[in-house]
């Protein structure tokens, strides 16, 4: 008989069991063989072997039967001494499993444990929490980890979720309004282990930062109104001064003190106060009033004063103020009066000349003469008035050099110090300083780009383009301002192909969200794409208070907003619809708006579909490139006539391991390096330079001297398409001001790259 073989001890109860039974069966079986060979023995025949011969091997089969009943007997107590030891290792299983799921119920974070199959094993109980208070059932051990996420998706379990690149997880907004950190981390056996840590006390953190950030930007919106040519204030409902710029103080002040704090009756003097009080009336009872006063200053200056009254209205619809705006137009009311004299003296002369008519035939032809002489000079006093207003909006939109450079010197210092490390106090001030810049940038940005297109100055450079890229830039930027606000932002993704300006394009769009978010209180905003026959919707819906019907178009005139009941004051001039307006109409592109009051608005551009053309292999307008960090020793040229931008410029391409020689001019270049064979990887110029002098001809001054010509990056606040083209032509890059300091590392890596 072979012997036994081994119980394994991680077998069950039941095979321990069958076992046992089985050996008991083998030994009845063996007392029965050996029975059977004694009786044959003892009742022996004719056929029997010798008495002594069978007696021996009766002997002989006892003893083996002896010896495989002792070696079952030995195998049977080593199997009870197995099952005692599988029955003690079980119970330490069991405590030990006991203690860590005690261990894991303590955690404070939701806990899942996922086998090598990314199948669920446990859970405890704060996770479990989680869907229970959705009111959603808790997913059963064996659930696959693709089904537990797209579970807790669908079912509103999750309400928001955000990644980042540089965070270490996936942060999740539930539906109980908590915020969790999701974390993963496999095991040795190729499980996965994920934690939930809570993490809304950092989100709130956050939050009060951001409003310290804004309140930082509030500050800079007034040092903006403060250098506006123009009057402006706030009024309360008791008719008190609560905010004005110092153009307002300066005309208002009576012997140096400011009229914050004071009524309009104190303010003005009691007869021109008389003047002005039915239209006080008018805009404290709900109406905006613009109208035009002669008014004397606190110095004796005559002036005539264009005054708008935008009221204010709080959540219960009652006027709880109203805004201020007043514009200087002495002048072009002195040309007006001037142009009605004309005509008053023009109409005098006819009923002279008239009166004459009999037998004056001569002097009547004299008299139509110098009537046409008159018209004429009406005419070209008309043509001068138009053109000098053409002239101021085509000045402001060709200063806007003049106003960006010390804003992108600013951005370049503050970008600088950003790379070092000053501490988490420091640093958070950095940041703020950073956030307002936008926000000066932004509103800077707003006024010039309205002067620009009154000029004329912007032209389109329409196209053919993939949607994909632009739609998921926008969703990414304006998802976490969304979010800052307590709104949510859902984007339909769309690859369609169309034909416009993708610049322009993205400007309506952002502007269009923009608006969404600024006057949706709660609720969420989706942006997205229907597609026509022959072009696509691109579309902006919110849940917004929504817009009286009446105000549809009003709301794309300038310096137009339309304040629901209950919305929060902003810090908008009301351009962003009349530059859409505008763009759109460069673009020929219709836009369009629809709204129910109390439930929504969407806003739309149509677009016409377009078809790629097939692109070059390098581009010269840097758009995306991947970024590297080997810019350890690179040697940059810095050009600029401005001073502080070169320092700016410095600060911060050392910042980032490169060597770097700035200068105002060529001359400049030519004392600090042999400009014929020193060493330079890249040269980076401003457009604009002194002496009416521009970079191009200063890198063309500098490359026609050396033997192998550097790469060029140009950097202007100059959009129009010629000189884009033109920097094209030329084979440099091209960089809009202000320099975003990402996108200019991005350009350095790409050059040094080769």
């Amino acid at each position: 008989m072979s012997s036994l073989p081994d119980l394994p001890e991680s077998s069950g109860e039941s095979a321990k069991d069958q076992r046992i039974a089985e050996l008991e069966a083998e030994n009845r079986r063996l007392r029965d063989i050996r029975d059977a060979l004694i009786v044959r023995v003892e009742s022996g025949s004719a056929h029997k072997p010798e008495p002594y011969a069978a007696f021996e091997h009766s002997v002989i089969l006892a003893e083996q039967v002896r010896e495989r009943t002792e070696a079952l007997n030995l195998t049977m107590e080593e199997l009870k001494v197995s099952n005692k030891a599988l029955i003690r290792a079980r119970e330490e299983a069991e405590t030990s499993r006991q203690r860590l799921n005690d261990a894991i119920e303590s955690i404070a974070d939701g806990f899942v444990l996922f086998d090598h199959n990314h199948c669920l094993i446990q859970t405890n109980s704060r996770f479990r929490s989680y869907w229970r208070h959705a009111g959603v059932p808790v997913p059963a051990a064996g659930t696959p980890i693709d089904q537990v996420k797209s579970k807790a998706l669908s079912s509103g379990l999750i309400v928001e979720e955000h990644s980042h690149e540089d965070a270490e997880g996936t942060v999740f907004l539930l539906s109980n309004g908590r915020w969790v950190q999701m974390t993963e981390r496999p095991t040795r056996e190729g499980g996965l282990v994920v934690l939930y840590s809570d993490i809304t006390d950092v989100k709130n953190s956050e939050m009060a930062r951001r409003i310290k950030a804004l309140e930082e930007s509030e500050r800079w919106i007034r040092v903006v109104t403060d250098h506006v040519p123009a009057l402006i204030a706030y009024v309360g409902a008791d008719l008190t001064v609560q905010f004005c710029n110092k153009v307002y103080q300066a005309w208002y002040g009576q012997l140096g003190q400011s009229p914050l704090g004071m009524r309009l009756d104190e303010v003005h003097e009691p007869e021109f106060y008389q003047r002005l009080l039915p239209q006080i009336l008018e805009v404290m009872d709900g109406h905006s009033v613009t109208f035009e006063f002669d008014e004397t200053g606190v110095r004796g200056e005559q002036r005539y004063m264009l005054r708008s009254y935008v009221p204010n209205v709080d959540d219960n619809g009652e006027v709880v103020g109203f805004f201020v705006l007043i514009r200087d137009i002495t002048d072009r009311r002195k040309t007006a009066l001037a142009l009605e004299q004309a005509y008053d003296n023009l109409e005098k002369r006819v009923r002279e000349r008239t009166a004459a008519l009999t037998g004056l035939n001569a002097q009547l032809r004299q008299e139509i003469s110098e009537r046409a002489a008159v018209e004429a000079r009406l005419r070209e006093a008309k043509l001068e008035a138009e053109r000098a207003n053409l002239s101021k909006t085509k000045f402001l939109a060709a200063v806007s050099h003049d106003l960006l450079q010390p804003l992108n010197a600013a951005r370049l210092f503050t970008s600088a110090l950003q790379e070092q490390s000053f501490g988490p106090r420091a640093e958070g001030l950095v940041r703020s300083v950073s956030t307002s810049l936008d926000d000066v940038e932004n509103l800077l940005g707003t006024l010039v780009d309205i002067s620009k297109l009154d000029a004329g100055v912007i032209k389109p450079d329409v196209t053919a383009f993939d949607l994909r890229d632009l739609l998921n830039n926008i969703a990414r930027e304006f998802r976490q301002m969304a979010l800052a606000e307590g709104l949510r932002l859902d984007f339909v993704p769309s690859s369609a192909v169309v034909q416009s300006d993708s610049q322009l394009l993205a400007r309506i769009l952002r502007n269009f969200l923009t608006n969404a978010i600024r006057y949706t209180g709660q609720g969420r905003i989706l942006l997205g794409v229907r597609r026509r026959h022959d072009h696509v919707l691109l579309q902006v819906w919110d849940t917004g208070p929504g817009i009286p019907e009446d105000k549809l178009t009003e709301i794309f005139q300038e310096f137009k907003r339309i304040r629901p009941s209950g919305s929060q004051a902003d810090k908008g001039l009301g351009l962003g619809l009349a530059i859409v307006d505008k763009i759109s109409r460069m673009l020929g592109h219709a836009v369009s708006v629809a709204s129910t009051e109390g439930k929504g608005s969407v806003f739309s551009v149509r677009v016409p579909l377009g078809q790629l053309q097939p692109s070059p292999a390098a581009t010269t307008d840097i758009q995306k490139v991947e970024v590297d960090h080997g810019m350890s020793g690179a040697r940059v040229w810095v050009i600029d006539n401005d001073l502080a931008i070169c320092e700016g410029m410095k600060t911060l391409l050392e910042g980032w391991d490169c060597r770097v020689v700035t200068a105002v001019s060529v001359p400049d270049l030519d004392t600090k390096v042999d400009i014929a064979s020193a060493p330079v990887d890249l040269i980076l110029a401003d457009y604009h330079l002194d002496n009416d002098e521009n970079g191009v001809d200063a890198v063309a001054q500098i490359n026609g001297r050396r033997s192998q010509p550097a790469p060029v990056l140009m950097i202007t606040a100059n959009y129009t398409n010629e000189l884009k083209q033109h920097i094209r032509e030329l084979g440099y890059l091209l960089m809009n001001k202000p320099v975003k300091p990402l996108k200019l590392r991005t350009v350095l890596n790409h050059v040094l790259r080769g």
